[in-house]
């Protein structure tokens, strides 16, 4: 199967450079017609430039693609609604959306400032929430989305000194659970890529790795995601050309019931309920509720 993007319109946020930059060109080389968003700050979101974003407006050109430029912040939503707007105005439609932009303020949480927590989570976190909010209705008019949310092992597994960064990534799985099941009768599909690449962001952090980490080898995760035959409600990760799945499971745990000694006998069989034989990856959020009524049933019944 030939993944073409040729009837599609995307838009990249933080596509000046790095992962964002190349999720770009890949798209227009299969035909895509591409918003490429970014601010133009520095990697702790400082500063503002509209040259990153047109330099790769000029890659797509050269090489006989469609593209524009948008230097807007993807905290600001009234300026993600117009670059939204002007996508629409000039070829009629958005299709696709990959939540890429970010920033980083690392420090341990001890040493953290909140003023940098927030910043890290408005960028990351608010930063999709406006973007997704600005094609939604688009999207769900003609019935037809693919959004990508940008996921990190530091959001799924922890990382020390990255607690904003963290939780923002982790909130974005949680974001794509809810979208994938709303937008699911209008043929939204909303997925996550958690990609581990050699980038300005992680220069210093992987040395001696920017041979196998190129962002280059995870576009090819993030296609799969973007395309028309999509899965949704899927974490893809994807780094040196290596793709995995990450789940968030649930184990099917037992009835201890909720007596004075339920603590007590909770504690003596945590590992019992913690053993991940048989688990299962929930659907919705009610099957959880349901695990427990069914369980607590049966205890009743016995």
């Amino acid at each position: 199967m030939n993944m073409d993007f040729s009837r599609r319109v995307a838009i990249v946020t933080g596509a000046g450079g790095g992962l964002g930059r190349q999720y770009a060109l890949a798209l227009a080389a299969r035909g895509a017609k591409v918003v490429v968003n970014d601010l133009g700050g520095t990697v702790d979101g400082s500063g503002f430039s509209p040259a990153a974003a047109q330099m790769v407006v000029d890659e797509i050109r050269s090489a006989g693609g469609d593209a524009i430029a948008s230097g807007a912040s993807v905290t600001d939503f009234d300026a993600m609604q117009t670059m939204v707007a002007e996508a629409v105005d000039k070829w009629g439609r958005v299709d696709i959306l990959i939540n890429n932009a970010g920033v980083l303020r690392d420090s341990s949480f001890a040493k953290m400032a909140l003023e940098d927590f927030r910043l890290v989570m408005d960028v990351h976190l608010m930063g999709a929430v406006n973007c997704t909010k600005a094609v939604w209705d688009i999207m769900r008019h003609n019935s037809y989305g693919r959004i990508v949310m940008t996921t990190s092992s530091s959001g799924l597994y922890g990382n020390f000194g990255q607690s904003g960064y963290s939780a923002a990534k982790m909130a974005l799985v949680g974001l794509m659970q809810t979208l994938s099941i709303e937008g699911s009768k209008y043929n939204i599909h909303v997925n996550s890529i958690a990609p581990t690449a050699f980038t300005r962001m992680t220069d210093g952090l992987m040395p001696d790795m920017e041979k196998l980490l190129t962002p280059e080898s995870v576009v090819p995760a993030m296609l799969v995601l973007a395309h028309e035959t999509a899965p949704t409600r899927t974490i893809l990760c994807a780094g040196a050309g290596t793709f995995e799945a990450a789940h968030i499971t649930m184990t099917d745990g037992m009835h201890i019931g909720a007596d004075v000694d339920a603590p007590e006998r909770l504690a003596g069989l945590l590992a019992q309920v913690m053993d991940r034989t048989g688990s299962t990856v929930p659907l919705a959020a009610i099957e959880q509720g349901r695990n427990e009524i069914e369980k607590a049933s049966a205890a009743i019944r016995r």
